[in-house]
Formats: C-alpha cells, sequence, structure tokens
C-alpha cells in the first residue's frame, strides 16, 4: 500500500483479507477472556492484553503512519495515556526529558508526576527549535509540533538528528497534524504519539490515542505500560474508531482548504492580531512547516482585543460550537484563556475548522466579528 493515495489507503487500512459471507470490518469483539487450553500463547488470551478488534486498529494506523514499513501501534484509552506510555515506560529515576513549555495543557502535569518520580525535567519553546539547547544527558525529547493551542513549529528532522547525537530517544505528539499532514517517523522521530480524540476519529464522540513506533523494543516497553496501567480502549470505541479512518482524507481535506481560506479572511481583519496559521505563507512558521508537513491541519489561532470582545464573537457564532478539543466535523471555537495554564492572552481564540460549506462558514465568521466590534 506504499504507492497508494492517502484516501485509497484511509478507506482500506487495516481490514482483514476477505472471506465469503463475512463483514468487510469485523464487528467489535467483547470479550474479558478467550478459550485458551494447555499453555498460555497465542494471539488472544485475555483482554486487557489483546482484543482482534484492536489488532484490526492498530494495523490500520500503523498503514497511515508509515506506508510499506514494518512498524508497530499502541492503542490507548486517551491521549494523555497514549503520552504518558511513553515517557513513563521509558524514563528512570535520575533521567532527564526535554518537553516543550507551550504544548498541550496537561504536560505541566505529567511534569510535576515526573519531577515526584525524580526525573528531571526541561522546558523551552516549541518555536526557534529552542530545545536544542537542553538536550545533553537527556533520555527523551518531546516534540509537539504544530503545538497546541499557539500553532509554532520546529524543524523536527533538526532536533532528531541533534537528540540522537545527544543519546536521546524523541517522540512527537502529531496530534494537531495527523498522519496525513504529518509522518514523525518519516522524520526520524522514534515515537509518533496522538489523541485520537481529535482529527484522526473526527466526530467528538470518542475518547482515544496511539502510539506508533518502528523499534520492537520500544513497543514492547509501551505495550507492557498498557498492560500494566490498564489504559485500555474499550472495543466498541476502537471500532469505531477504525470506521471513522475511511473518510479521514475526505474530512481533513476540507478542513485543512477551509482553514486556510479562514486564515486569508482573518489576515485582512484589522481587530484581529496574533493570527497564526503554518499553511499561511506569511506564518513565520511556514517556511519550516511546508518541509515536513503534506496538510497544515484544522486548527486556527487569533487574538481579539481583550476577554469581553473574544466572547462577543462566540456568542455572535451560529454555525460553531463553543466547545474545547479540535479536528472535529462541527467546527469549534473558545476563548482558550478561559481553561488557565496555556500563556495565552485573554482575548486568544483557537478556532477548529470542521466540514462545513467554506462559503457558510466564513460567512458565519465575518457576521460574528462584525457583531463582536459594535
Amino acid at each position: 500500500m506504499s504507492t497508494m493515495g492517502d484516501g485509497t489507503r484511509a478507506v482500506r487500512a487495516g481490514l482483514p483479507v476477505p472471506e465469503q459471507f463475512e463483514p468487510p470490518l469485523p464487528g467489535p469483539v467483547f470479550a474479558a477472556h478467550f478459550h485458551l487450553s494447555g499453555e498460555p500463547v497465542g494471539p488472544y488470551t485475555y483482554g486487557r492484553d489483546t482484543n482482534p478488534t484492536w489488532t484490526h486498529l492498530e494495523r490500520a494506523i500503523g498503514e497511515l503512519e508509515a506506508p510499506g514499513e514494518n512498524v508497530q501501534t499502541t492503542v490507548f484509552a486517551s491521549g494523555m495515556a497514549a503520552i504518558t506510555s511513553v515517557l513513563l515506560s521509558q524514563v528512570r529515576s535520575g533521567d532527564a526529558v526535554v518537553l516543550p513549555d507551550d504544548g498541550y495543557q496537561a504536560l505541566p502535569l505529567v511534569r510535576e508526576q515526573l519531577e515526584a518520580y525524580g526525573v528531571e525535567v526541561r522546558t523551552a519553546p516549541t518555536g526557534g527549535d529552542a530545545q536544542l539547547a537542553l538536550l545533553e544527558g537527556a533520555k527523551v525529547l518531546w516534540i509537539e509540533s504544530p503545538s497546541n493551542p499557539g500553532l509554532d513549529v520546529c524543524d523536527i528532522r533538526r532536533l532528531v538528528e541533534a537528540a540522537h547525537a545527544a543519546g536521546a530517544l524523541v517522540a512527537v505528539d502529531n496530534t494537531l497534524a495527523t498522519p496525513l499532514g504529518q509522518r514523525p517517523l518519516e522524520l526520524g522521530a522514534d515515537f509518533s504519539v496522538a489523541s485520537d480524540t481529535k482529527g484522526m476519529t473526527g466526530h467528538g464522540d470518542i475518547l482515544f490515542g496511539h502510539v506508533t513506533c518502528r523499534d520492537p523494543r520500544s513497543a514492547a516497553d509501551v505495550r507492557r505500560w498498557r498492560k500494566i496501567a490498564g489504559a485500555i480502549p474499550g472495543p466498541m470505541e476502537a471500532w469505531l474508531a477504525h470506521r471513522s479512518l475511511a473518510t479521514l482524507h475526505l474530512r481533513i481535506d476540507r478542513q485543512c482548504t477551509t482553514a486556510l481560506a479562514l486564515a486569508e479572511v482573518l489576515a485582512q481583519r484589522t481587530e484581529v492580531t496574533g493570527l497564526r496559521y503554518p499553511g499561511l505563507p506569511s506564518d513565520p512558521s511556514h517556511s519550516v512547516a511546508a518541509r515536513q508537513m503534506r496538510r497544515f491541519g484544522s486548527v486556527v489561532s487569533f487574538e481579539l482585543a481583550d476577554r469581553e470582545a473574544a466572547e462577543r464573537f462566540l456568542s455572535a457564532l451560529r454555525l460553531v460550537d463553543d466547545a474545547t478539543s479540535f479536528g472535529g466535523v462541527r467546527s469549534t471555537a473558545e476563548r482558550r484563556g478561559r481553561w488557565g495554564g496555556d500563556a495565552v492572552a485573554e482575548g486568544f481564540i483557537r478556532f477548529s475548522v470542521g466540514v462545513e460549506d467554506p462559503e457558510d462558514l466564513l460567512a458565519d465568521v465575518e457576521q460574528a466579528l462584525n457583531a463582536a466590534a459594535r
């Protein structure tokens, strides 16, 4: 499948060999245990270890992450379960890890837990490849590019090369881009990690995550952590996630096209400042993003004058839900500062573009901006 297009691959990924009178995608397998006589060996023994529904999905995600390559994917009950599985399976007390200081909101919680376990945590911004200065003696470098919610981008190839030279493993949080937008393993990373709650499943109705890597030992470490922590997805969620992959290319293409159009509209508005979208040619990260990304994602961020202006804008939107998360088929937007924890202005807006007709969505945004300015 390495030579196939993204759409063909997404539709066919992970499907079993066709069998007469059987469905193309088998239904979810609900089982805590399996028939198992004699020695406890075989592909399916106990529900916390393996499940046939996971197997199909893990193969599918692996085909999207690294087409034609031998990689291993492990699925999880959430993105945070996937993130912690990498970090907590790879580091020990006395090790050092490098995290972004502008990444996902829950990373500071991870930092606190790592430090409680005796791990040294160093942080630097995503932009400007600032993490390069902190690699000496580190065990793991954690990259989030584009970063959430600020949408900064770093040169992943450059950071990977420097980290490997320093003896560090590299994990990339690829949630915002998805494998159709960016393939971290092709850029040299050891782990590609994502919250599939977002763009991968894309309907805002599943909590999910995954880790993909090439090295069998690293994959075994991650799977062992999943078994110990019990952070396993339900079979129904796994089946729904696999079903959702079939429309991934359609959703992502529409979202990315409309996101660029939205950024172009926002760039013309004098009340909008701090506009960021990696696909916009004028964006500070565009040149780096264009070298390593195939699509630029569904999220646009910008600032309005203050909290009140942002709230007026959000209240005036008719086709956009005021909700957290991103990557779904329905557009969402939120004043990110309401959560605390992100270093953003009170008027900062994170806007996730859905699959609505672009003309309708852009018209809604413009009328909401006009209403907010009154």
